[in-house]
């Protein structure tokens, strides 16, 4: 099992496909049928499905309506769509839609979290290896690389006491594992994360509900606003990050600002495997260690209207965990470069 693509309902096709593909360097493939228009952003292991509904009755018109653009479908490739369809419901999943071959490409979905799907696909001996509902000569518009390679993994909020209950579902149903688990706290706030994988290694979600002991913050603030549990963000990995994002900022990707101080305290926690720290302060890059290895990270800064998604761009240097140090030395950061202005 992997990533096959991830389908986001979009209300403005034409506007949103063009400019992400465009600042990171994602080519784009047109599709068109009676009741959507689509565009594939395509590059190495990077397949995102932007779709906009025509119909009133689309699914992705409800989506729409009820959470503005976001991610909607997270398609899971396997060798027979038909039988992993099957098993799946036996084992207690909620089926959305049968088994149906189109071009050669099965597709069956159940539901997941929230109002996100997985649609099972399944490509047969000559099919058009684009994803399903693109025709194998549609028309593609080719982007300039900004070196990104694959799906790392996607971090999905939930609301409070569904956090079990969703890994169970992963765990049961669709034979994932408990990789990580961990209790955030920062300051007054609190979240609890469990990370669950597919046997394969290739399908990896980071499970977020926030800990209702604590002052409510961001994990609450997003159920808030996108109106229930989905997709946060999804991280997209590189070979090379200071490359990577340098290319990215250059054609106008913001990301989040980060601290002078963090970079002044790195040295205390840990010695770099590779890149330089002032390569990281000039692009305001974080970098996080565990007993494999490193791993270095951005967050880029959010344009969605309701604040309810964004990117990040990940570098593995060993490193099987994600991120969660930086959470607690960025907080330290604030907090060392708050107190130095406060007056004396």
């Amino acid at each position: 099992m992997s990533v096959d693509h991830i389908r986001f309902y979009v209300r403005d096709v034409a506007t949103k496909a063009a400019g992400f593909g465009q600042r990171y360097g994602l080519d784009l493939v047109s599709g068109r049928s009676a009741d959507e228009t689509s565009v594939a952003l395509i590059s190495n292991g990077i397949r995102l499905v932007f779709t906009e509904p025509l119909i009133r009755d689309h699914p992705g018109a409800a989506y729409l309506e009820q959470h503005g653009d976001g991610v909607a479908d997270v398609a899971l490739r396997t060798g027979d769509a038909g039988a992993a369809f099957a098993e799946a419901v036996r084992r207690g999943a909620k089926p959305i839609s049968g088994p149906s071959e189109k071009d050669g490409r099965v597709t069956a979905a159940i539901a997941g979290f929230g109002d996100v799907v997985h649609t099972f696909v399944e490509y047969r001996d000559g099919a058009s290896t684009l994803p399903p509902g693109f025709a194998a000569g549609a028309e593609v518009t080719a982007q300039a690389t900004a070196g990104l390679r694959e799906v790392d993994h996607f971090a999905v909020c939930l609301e409070a006491g569904q956090l079990d209950p969703t890994v169970d579902f992963y765990v049961a149903v669709l034979d994932f594992a408990t990789i990580f688990e961990e209790r955030i706290v920062v300051g007054s706030q609190a979240m609890l994360s469990k990370v669950v994988q597919s046997r394969s290694g290739a399908v990896t979600l980071t499970l977020i509900e926030p800990d209702v002991t604590r002052d409510p913050g961001q994990i609450d603030q997003f159920i808030k606003n996108h109106g229930g549990a989905g997709v946060q963000h999804v991280a997209l990995t590189t070979d090379d990050i200071v490359r990577s994002v340098g290319t990215l900022v250059e054609r106008d990707v913001e990301f989040l600002a980060t601290p002078s101080t963090y970079y002044d305290l790195l040295a205390q926690r840990l010695e770099l495997s590779r890149h330089e720290v002032g390569e990281l302060r000039a692009l305001n890059l974080l970098v996080d260690e565990d007993h494999d290895g490193q791993l270095y990270q951005i967050f880029a800064r959010s344009t969605h209207p309701k604040n309810t998604f964004f990117m990040e761009i990940i570098e593995r240097a060993g490193a099987r965990t994600f991120g969660s140090g930086n959470i607690k030395a960025l907080y330290e950061a604030v907090e060392l470069q708050r107190s130095k202005q406060e007056p004396q």
